[in-house]
């Protein structure tokens, strides 16, 4: 049975790479380039970057085949290529008149979903077909996330999120419904698991574009994995420089960039933004295991509203290495001085400055207790978390481990995510219930290193 199972993944992977072979073949063809302004007829990358694993840091993505400089300009994807919802309605006219009724009640991102299920259902017709067959087959964004796997998160402003972003995909599949009806997609295709694969496609992998709210799907670029934003992308920002990627009008082209320098064989990675690991989920359905804009959220007393009213409530959060915002630590600051003194250190406090040691000592002893109260109420520690995590992990290799069988005894969770259903559907229900149970134990270990190294450390 072993070597039968061995056997189906070569065939799997070699079908795989013939696929990805055609495809960037294909890219070359349509102008797709790694070494601007030419394009080779043997394939698309070879020059600046390649097609490379990276078992540790996101799977397949793109590494550098040479030594690239910042700024160095690593690939050039023609407007023409890309799959939008323009090019969709240039490519097949008699779409327009129907994508016109819808534009009012639609959605740019609906439309842009639309246009790629009426692609899929084109089969090898479709233009884009050789870019549509590589595509993933599922997805582990938040909308794709079951009731029960929602619940691994714990934490009730992320069930919240996942559980809105879950009815958020049902509601605009049933708005985008007439629209492809009225196209005749393939009843498969009108499905909300279809829709649910669509709009998860075009979340996880759309780009900027200036004239389409809802971006592009970019071949090639979209291969890039993601780097999360430092103090020189904050720099480029504001001075207009453009560091990883867009739409150049002068070249009539996506141009991608290197973000920094980078050595041969270097993985080569993509800036989408700053995100939280919840939105990270959300929007591409992975996380970092450092994530320098991190945020964890606790539950704060009414009270805080007083002295908060300066800052937005997504301002107030404890930083990945346990460290308050600046926010909350000033709004916990004006709470712990007395209200006839508070409009007197105001200017201290809005300057970072501390007010006194005895302020200070009870601004950790609240915020400890806090953190306290939140990982008791908790059905499972930080610890308990990292040995699920451990145990997911062995099973997810295959493993068979006598050891897990008591682990799987004492969590009910592990029991539900491991019957009915197919090897390959239970695996996916395993690969997100471990994305959830990896969020929480993150957020709890944020609010443990609150405890023990903010909060005591401040105290001694």
């Amino acid at each position: 049975m072993e070597e039968g199972r061995t056997q189906a993944c070569e065939l799997e992977n070699e079908e795989e790479g013939r696929l990805l072979e055609d495809f960037l073949l294909w890219a070359a063809s349509i102008g797709i380039t790694d070494s601007p302004p030419y394009s080779s007829p043997i394939g698309c990358l070879g020059d600046s970057i390649h097609l490379a694993q990276f078992p540790d840091a996101g799977g397949r993505g793109l590494a550098a085949s040479r030594e690239l400089k910042r700024q160095e300009i690593v690939l050039v994807v023609p407007r023409s290529a890309l799959l939008t919802t323009e090019n969709v309605l240039l490519r097949d006219p008699n779409l327009a008149s129907f994508f016109q009724n819808h534009r009012r009640h639609l959605s740019p991102t609906q439309l842009l979903t639309v246009s790629l299920l009426f692609q899929v259902g084109k089969g090898k017709d479709s233009w884009w077909y050789p870019y549509l067959i590589q595509l993933p087959l599922s997805y582990d964004t938040l909308a794709n996330f079951t009731q029960f796997e929602i619940q691994a998160f714990q934490v009730d402003y992320a069930i919240w999120i996942a559980e809105k972003a879950a009815s958020k995909a049902r509601v605009d599949w049933k708005q985008s419904l007439v629209l492809m009806q009225e196209i005749q997609l393939k009843p498969q295709l009108q499905t909300f698991k279809s829709w649910l694969w669509a709009s998860s496609t075009v979340s996880s992998r759309a780009l900027h574009v200036p004239w389409d709210p809802a971006g592009c799907l970019c071949p090639v670029g979209d291969l890039f994995n993601y780097a999360a934003p430092d103090e020189e992308d904050t720099e480029d920002t504001f001075s207009g420089r453009l560091t990883d990627g867009g739409y150049d009008e002068a070249k009539n082209s996506y141009c991608f960039y290197a973000r920094k320098r980078y050595m041969k064989g270097e993985q080569v990675l993509l800036c989408y933004g700053t995100y939280t690991n919840l939105e990270l989920l959300e929007h591409y359905g992975f996380l970092l295991a450092s994530n320098p804009n991190e945020k964890s959220f606790i539950p704060l007393d009414p009270s805080m509203q007083q002295v908060s009213h300066c800052w937005p409530n997504e301002s107030l959060y404890i930083h990945q290495d346990g460290t308050p915002s600046f926010a909350l630590m000033a709004s916990l600051r004006l709470l712990a001085t007395p209200k006839s003194f508070r409009r007197e250190i105001g200017h201290l406090v809005y300057a970072g400055v501390k007010v006194s040691s005895e302020n200070e000592t009870k601004v950790v002893k609240y915020l400890s207790e806090k953190c306290r109260e939140v990982l008791d109420r908790f059905p499972t520690s930080h610890e308990d978390d990292r040995r699920i995590l451990e145990a997911i992990g062995k099973i997810l290799c295959n493993e068979e481990i006598e050891e897990l069988e008591e682990i799987f005894r004492q969590s009910s969770e592990a029991q539900k995510a491991m019957v009915s259903g197919s090897l390959k559907a239970r695996r996916r229900r395993m690969e997100r219930w471990k994305l959830g149970v990896e969020w929480r134990a993150n957020y709890k270990r944020d609010l443990v290193e609150c405890v023990v190294g903010f909060c005591n450390g401040v105290v001694n």
